[in-house]
């Protein structure tokens, strides 16, 4: 059993939580994501690390209520238990990979959209924590949506924006990010994580202004090893499974139009034997065939 030791609501479907995990939080690594189940019969719900402290064995999780699995997780209290939590898994972010003085040297742009602060959060502490400077975008519709506001401040040089111009500058992450671009500010990468959507269209920009791109593929998981196939997406010309090869991967080789339809496909079953037949061997990611 995994206790919850903290539980804080930071908006509007939007919750925090700090569970005891110390083998977990041993081997995190920014850019890492867990998998947690409610209960024997639970449905496996991926989740990015926020945060995670190896000597109190805590690990941090921010997630949203997007359906019953998740608005049964907000029901959760302090000192109630999650039945299992698998991780970490995936791989870290390159940059934990790179020497401190090659990351002291590099311009970095972080791009933080809705729940996608908290994986964002747990890269910036981790960059603050080895003396990295580095700046960061943190986007949402409107001022409510805006999450962890101060801690990303106390990590980061961070540039607020919402759609509605309630808090920061008005208008999206793109429009954000062009306007530092247009400030003098230059970047070496752009790292973004956030909807599909949102990372769609920041790669689209930073493509025409010849910025490497980073971003953190969500797509639906189910097992989180690569043999379900749920999280296969075309990047470049590869089939890769964002479980076991990423989350992270190069932003303008990434193909997100075909991985936004694989999601609306894969949530029927309908839908998935159409991508059982249509996607042949390259279906699954290990086990090589459909149950």
């Amino acid at each position: 059993m995994f206790r919850i030791l903290k539980k804080e609501q930071l908006a509007e479907n939007i919750w925090l939580m700090d569970v005891e995990a110390p083998r977990i939080a041993k081997h995190a690594l920014p850019g890492q994501f867990l998998i947690v189940r409610l209960d024997a019969e639970g449905e496996r719900i991926p989740l990015t690390v926020c945060d995670y402290d190896p000597e109190s064995g805590v690990v941090q999780i921010v997630f949203q209520v997007v359906g019953g699995e998740t608005y049964r997780m907000a029901a959760l209290e302090e000192g109630d238990s999650f039945h299992d939590i698998v991780g970490p898994l995936g791989r870290p972010s390159d940059l934990t990979e790179l020497s401190i003085d090659e990351l002291k040297k590099m311009k970095i742009c972080f791009i933080a959209g809705g729940v996608g602060t908290a994986p964002v959060y747990c890269q910036l502490k981790w960059l603050k924590n080895n003396g990295v400077d580095v700046d960061c975008i943190q986007g949402a519709r409107n001022s409510s949506l805006i999450i962890l506001e101060d801690e990303m401040a106390a990590v980061s040089n961070l540039t607020v924006c919402t759609d509605d111009g309630s808090k920061g500058i008005k208008g999206n992450v793109c429009v954000a990010l062009q306007q530092l671009l247009d400030e003098g500010r230059e970047y070496d990468r752009v790292i973004a994580i956030g909807p599909m959507i949102m990372m769609k269209f920041v790669c689209q920009l930073t493509k025409q202004l010849g910025i490497e791109t980073v971003v953190s593929m969500n797509p639906v998981m189910v097992d989180g090893t690569g043999m379900c196939g749920a999280c296969r997406l075309t990047v470049g010309e590869d089939v890769k499974f964002a479980c076991v090869d990423g989350p992270e991967f190069d932003g303008h080789l990434v193909n997100f139009d075909e991985a936004m339809k694989r999601m609306t496909l894969y949530k029927t079953e309908e839908g998935r034997l159409y991508l059982q037949a249509k996607e042949g061997a390259t279906h699954h990611g290990g086990c090589g065939t459909c149950n």
